[in-house]
């Protein structure tokens, strides 16, 4: 699978850019470390990194800038806030999304990716890898997008006594449900099990995994069991109270109850999301 590279100095990215051949799609993660909302659209990126199978010339690159440190690159792409990602081929710009707006990133990369496998080559004629939205780890409250002209002190109200240093609670949750709101769309189908599929933690979500498997579903995953605070308020968010959870394009499927009636209904409930099983060929 394709993974998000950091750059880390301007001659790395030039190297980079002059290793891509022309016909490459560039997609260009600009960051800051202490912005959340770059935390939650670096696990979107990650996550449709591993949709694109590594190629030989490369047909697409995910690449990260700290638009900070490396303020020269983010003026040449006239970076003036946080998330913003931009897709490039051979040097030119084809389209810019400014904010933290998953759907819209996908659906950019999706419309510009040219497949190298579409000229009928089998490659990608498997069942696919899941994909991990990758838990949260830091807990960041700083939730301004723009970049100043110097970074905000670190630490800064944690345990201080100015009026802003505990945020309400009600405000904590808002950012909470913001970021679940992220991680249900981080790829067209999400699954939100108990454990890993590799390792599930329940039989609900080992069967799950299953019928995902039967009907070779690209899907991405999240293990509830590796962030309370996502599994907690999952279940409200989606006012849904067990696990695991199926979500489609941003919506709630339901339970595996609920996906095997919807499957049982329609057999073809799935196959929009799935890669189609290679057939034997047939000499003439």
């Amino acid at each position: 699978m394709s993974e998000l590279h950091e750059i880390t100095s301007e001659a790395s990215f030039q190297t980079h850019m002059s290793s891509l051949p022309p016909s490459a799609l560039l997609v260009l993660f600009f960051h800051t470390p202490w912005a959340a909302p770059c935390t939650q659209m670096r696990t979107v990126l990650q996550t449709l990194a591993s949709l694109y199978k590594p190629t030989t010339p490369p047909s697409i690159s995910f690449i990260s800038v700290d638009a900070e440190e490396l303020a020269e690159i983010s003026e040449q792409y006239e970076v003036t806030a946080v998330p913003f990602v931009v897709l490039s081929r051979n040097n030119k710009i084809i389209e810019n999304i400014s904010g933290s707006n998953p759907i819209k990133v996908r659906e950019a990369i999706e419309k510009h990716y040219q497949d190298p496998s579409s000229a009928g080559t089998t490659d990608k004629q498997s069942i696919p890898p899941p994909l991990e939205a990758v838990p949260r780890k830091i807990d960041e409250t700083q939730q301004n997008d723009q970049i100043p002209q110097a970074p905000q002190p670190a630490g800064q109200g944690s345990n201080g006594a100015s009026g802003r240093a505990a945020a309400p609670e009600a405000s904590s949750k808002e950012e909470l449900f913001a970021r679940i709101g992220e991680l249900v769309k981080a790829a067209p189908v999400m699954l939100f099990m108990k454990g890993t599929p590799s390792v599930p933690q329940c039989g609900f979500s080992r069967q799950l995994v299953a019928i995902l498997r039967e009907n070779s579903v690209k899907y991405g995953f999240f293990n509830i069991l590796a962030d309370d605070d996502v599994r907690q308020g999952l279940k409200e968010f989606a006012d849904w109270p067990t696990f695991p959870q199926l979500w489609v394009r941003g919506e709630l499927v339901g339970g595996l109850d609920i996906v095997k009636e919807e499957i049982e209904a329609n057999p073809d409930f799935l196959r929009d999301y799935s890669v189609p099983k290679a057939s034997s060929a047939v000499p003439t």
